[in-house]
């Protein structure tokens, strides 16, 4: 794992912490919210990367619909583009 990566996986289970990461040493910074452990880490980035990829298809998804919808009105995502909608 990455440095951005651990960032983003401690991010992930404690939103707005206030952490330093200098190479693989984690000082903790944040008074109220505790410490993870590594295996929690590990775990946040497991998790992390799955939310990524299922908003990925769901964004994919509801374009789809919209590109649906769109040709039953005779209309493609150039048209919407062409209004700057798109």
């Amino acid at each position: 794992m990455n440095h951005s990566d651990k960032v983003n996986a401690i991010l992930f289970i404690r939103p707005d912490a206030q952490f330093l990461l200098s190479g693989d040493d984690l000082i903790w910074k944040d008074e109220i919210k505790s410490e993870p452990s590594e295996q929690e880490i590990i775990d946040a980035h497991k998790a992390y990367l799955e939310k990524l990829d299922n908003d990925q298809k769901l964004l994919s998804s509801k374009r789809a619909a919209v590109e649906l919808k769109l040709a039953a009105l005779g209309l493609e995502i150039d048209d919407l583009k062409v209004l700057g909608l798109a």
